[in-house]
């Protein structure tokens, strides 16, 4: 095994978006060693991602607000959200916000903070609302990194978590360096992950390259439970010109969607397109949830006969009345893409967000001794859907609780050559191909429209799959191989473990509830109002509906 060099901290956090950075400046906070590691430079991940002007962070009014918020965000997660974790989320939103606020980052605020866009996404009324904007909070997160002496290792990728017992004590690490492949071991009693979602796992998505499921797959290896999977939102997003810009929803009830021959909704009748496209604008997502989800259905099924997807036109009216909310958004769109509302815009739907992930409790503890997890890697604090402005609070919340956690459970413990094991490495040759395939297969039978025949289909690729991975796997130390083979091959194994467990619940959901759409079930079920989690049991993936709810 070729290690260059060892390192020893309190913490590890695996992870550098909003989440990862709160917890490692909160458990540095708590007086101990704390190390951030980040795929590419720090500050990255979907909280950073080019593709919008920011982060909108919504928070309960007041303290009499906090209720009401638990309880919408429990009534739109349709039975999938963890009662205990939104209660403990709701209850901490308003302090992590002064706590944001503590560390110098500029927040922008709502002049016309009563307008009805400023209402988040599904939610029945306006909220508290935030603006992170990029530069300001990379900038004064990083400072406070500095401030605290967290070691920052950049572009560095963990490959394995190591493991003394059924205790998680550190990393093994791939840098980044120009003579090759470099390891690094990382020993740490606590390790943090916060590495975003799986908008990986799919050709087409909203988020950086960065964004792989990673952090999710090393839980599942690690014997932690992974849930709700299923539930992944998709949405809206330029093809071309400036790809993979976000459109703004608030735009619908402005806009006119044209597709090959036509335009979208033409043979609705007038009022009923008005209705929809009135509704629809409430929210950036797709969900089943709503009437409005045939407006979304439509799109997609016309952006996949064309390669470039739909073109849309904005109204006259929103051009000379633009509601405080889009302003924003096309003063940046204008600033850095040098689009405005008069320039033609094709649009495709995209995989986004993450709405599941690994299991948690209130201490953002995983359940396997020194592993804890934060951010949009986890689930439960969100069910079905989640509400707009949520994913940023999310971070900022359980960012703090994994920081202050892991650091008060291993303040103390002494520094140890533990007898640690991990996953033996293996270099997969073609992974780039594989992974390729993996994506596709997500593409055409994960995204909006789903079906028992689409995933059975990918369940008989993968078993054909693993067959021709084994083939063409060599371990490690029998080759010398480039630090980015390596990592194809890391993100192959994650893809492939995580598109079984995700088509593996996409069969058992046999109903449509949030954004899971199964065109053969496209309705909800009463009796399916339970969440399914995803575990490795003798070295396969198991899937199962939880009867016991939570756990």
């Amino acid at each position: 095994m070729r290690c260059f060099r060892r390192i020893y901290v309190d913490v590890l956090v695996v992870g550098s978006g909003l989440a990862g950075l709160t917890a490692a400046i909160s458990a540095a906070e708590e007086g101990v060693r704390v190390a951030i590691i980040s795929r590419g430079g720090l500050c990255s991940g979907s909280s950073f991602y080019p593709g919008t002007w920011g982060l909108g962070l919504v928070a309960p009014e007041d303290e009499k607000d906090v209720p009401d918020l638990e309880e919408t965000i429990l009534r739109i997660g349709e039975g999938m959200a963890n009662p205990a974790l939104v209660h403990t989320f709701t209850g901490q939103i308003r302090e992590s916000l002064e706590y944001l606020e503590h560390l110098g980052v500029p927040l922008r605020e709502a002049k016309a903070n009563k307008e009805r866009e400023f209402i988040p996404c599904f939610d029945h009324k306006n909220r508290l609302w935030k603006g992170i904007e990029k530069p300001g909070s990379s900038q004064m997160m990083s400072k406070r990194l500095r401030e605290l002496k967290v070691a920052c290792l950049e572009h560095m990728t963990i490959v394995r978590l190591l493991k003394e017992g059924e205790r998680v004590c550190g990393a093994l690490a791939v840098k980044r360096k120009d003579e090759g492949l470099s390891l690094v071991e990382i020993l740490s009693p606590a390790v943090i992950l916060a590495t975003g979602g799986m908008g990986g796992l799919f050709t087409h998505r909203l988020t950086t390259d960065d964004v792989t499921g990673i952090g999710q797959y090393l839980a599942l290896e690690s014997g932690a439970k992974l849930f709700n999977l299923e539930f992944m939102q998709m949405m809206l997003g330029h093809v071309h010109p400036a790809p993979k810009t976000i459109y703004n929803e608030k735009m619908f009830r402005f806009s006119r969607f044209y597709g090959a021959d036509k335009e979208l909704f033409s043979e609705w009748e007038g009022e009923e397109r008005e209705k929809q496209l009135e509704l629809r604008s409430g929210y950036g997502p797709f969900t089943t949830r709503l009437s409005s989800k045939k407006v979304d259905l439509e799109i997609y099924k016309e952006s996949q006969r064309r390669r470039e997807g739909i073109r849309v036109v904005y109204q006259e009216e929103v051009k000379r009345h633009q509601p405080e909310f889009i302003k924003t958004y096309f003063d940046w769109l204008k600033e850095e893409k040098n689009l405005t509302m008069d320039d033609p815009v094709w649009l495709s739907i995209y995989a986004h967000a993450s709405n599941g992930g690994i299991a948690i409790d209130e201490e953002a503890f995983t359940g396997v001794e020194g592993l804890y997890a934060c951010g949009e890697v986890t689930g439960g604090m969100h069910g079905a859907d989640r509400l707009g402005g949520l994913s940023s609070a999310n971070g900022l919340v359980f960012g703090r609780i994994a920081g202050k956690a892991a650091a008060r459970s291993e303040r103390g413990k002494k520094e140890g050559k533990a007898a640690y094991a991990y996953q033996p490495l293996y270099v997969i040759l073609e992974a780039k191909k594989y992974l390729n395939t993996i994506q596709k297969l997500n593409q055409q039978h994960a995204m909006l429209i789903r079906s028992e025949k689409g995933s059975k289909n990918v369940l008989q690729e993968l078993s054909k799959l693993q067959s021709q991975m084994e083939r063409n796997k060599i371990p490690l130390e029998k080759t010398d191989c480039s630090m980015e083979e390596l990592l194809r091959s890391v993100d192959l194994e994650a893809a492939f473990e995580l598109t079984l467990a995700l088509h593996q619940a996409i069969l058992l959901r046999r109903e449509s509830r949030g954004p899971h759409y199964r065109e053969d079930c496209p309705k909800r079920e009463n009796g399916l109002n339970i969440p399914i989690y995803s575990w490795k049991q003798n070295q396969e993936i198991v899937t199962h509906l939880q009867m016991s709810k939570f756990t």
